[in-house]
């Protein structure tokens, strides 16, 4: 498992079940912004993993961190948009 994780690979599954919870929303009719919104910050979080499991420079981790949060924050705007549409 040590060897699982120092690779990356667990990081690897995670972004592979976002892609696949991303693909599930689109197919349910939320607009990819949304979905962006929704599930960017999560990406962009495993990513910060994933740099920081295979043993990144420091600002290879601290950016994706970072970018998450402005997404974060839009994401309660959107979703009360979204949602007072439907």
């Amino acid at each position: 498992m040590g060897t699982y994780f120092a690779s990356g690979h667990a990081a690897d599954v995670m972004l592979a079940a976002l892609v696949v919870e991303a693909v599930w929303l689109l197919t349910r009719g939320r607009g990819l912004g949304l979905v962006l919104v929704m599930l960017g910050p999560a990406a962009l979080i495993v990513l910060g993993l994933r740099a920081a499991l295979v043993g990144a420079p420091w600002p290879w981790i601290a950016l994706p961190l970072a970018l998450s949060l402005p997404i974060h924050l839009a994401d309660p705007r959107l979703w009360h948009r979204d949602n007072r549409t439907v």
